[in-house]
Parts: structure tokens; sequence; C-alpha cells
């Protein structure tokens, strides 16, 4: 696998402008505590039933350490999305390591709530 090149069972794919405004919401969702980083913790909240959306990163290796969310998120009827960079989804993770996997919580009272819904809308729409 190259540099730029996208394993193409990440899918779907955020395009440059989706990303900037996912990357964005993460690192929101970061400072209202509304974010759980990592494939385990973003597992659990699916589990729970308390995720919001799940954002994974296309260059996450191997990308199989993922595909489990996929499956789970379309059970819970919960959309996800593939960004490009692990570094970058760790940094608008606040975290200095890379972040393969991250999910936004449910929050009732949250500011968020408006960005989080439209977000989610519009990865839905990569889905169709």
């Amino acid at each position: 696998m190259t540099d730029g090149e996208v394993n193409p069972k990440a899918y779907p794919l955020a395009d440059p402008q989706l990303t900037v405004k996912i990357l964005d919401i993460v690192q929101q969702a970061c400072s209202y505590k509304q974010l759980k980083k990592g494939a385990n913790e973003a597992t659990k909240t699916l589990n729970r039933g308390i995720a919001e959306f799940i954002v994974m990163a296309a260059d996450a290796e191997p990308l199989e350490i993922l595909m489990h969310l996929p499956l789970l998120c379309e059970d819970k009827n919960v959309p996800y999305v593939f960004v490009r960079s692990k570094q970058a989804l760790g940094r608008a993770c606040g975290v200095s390591r890379p972040v393969i996997a991250c999910a936004i919580t449910v929050n009732e009272g949250s500011q968020l709530k408006p960005q989080i819904t439209a977000t989610q809308q519009a990865i839905e729409k990569l889905l169709i």
C-alpha cells in the first residue's frame, strides 16, 4: 500500500471537505467529553447503544483490525465513516498518538447535537 492509496475496504471514505468537518466535530466532542478513542472503546459504545457515529482511519494497518466496526454499526444503525489519516484522527482526539477509531457518544443536552446531526446526515449520504 503506497502513500496516498487507500484500502478499498475503507468505505465510505470522507472527501477532504467532509474530513475537515468530521475532525472538527471530533475535536469538539473531545472537549465536551463525548468522545471514546480506540477500536475497543468504539466497540463498547456501539454495544451499549450510546454511539452517535463512528470515525475510523483508512490507514490502519492491517485494516482488518477495524472491520468488525462497520458490521456492528450496520446492526445498530449507526453511521460510520473512514478518514484517510490515523495521525490526523489522533490529533483531533487530542492525543499525540495515531488513533484508528473513535466514537462520538450520545449526550442529550449537548450543544454539539446540531453539528452531530448534520455530520450524521453527511455520512449517510455517502452510503447511498
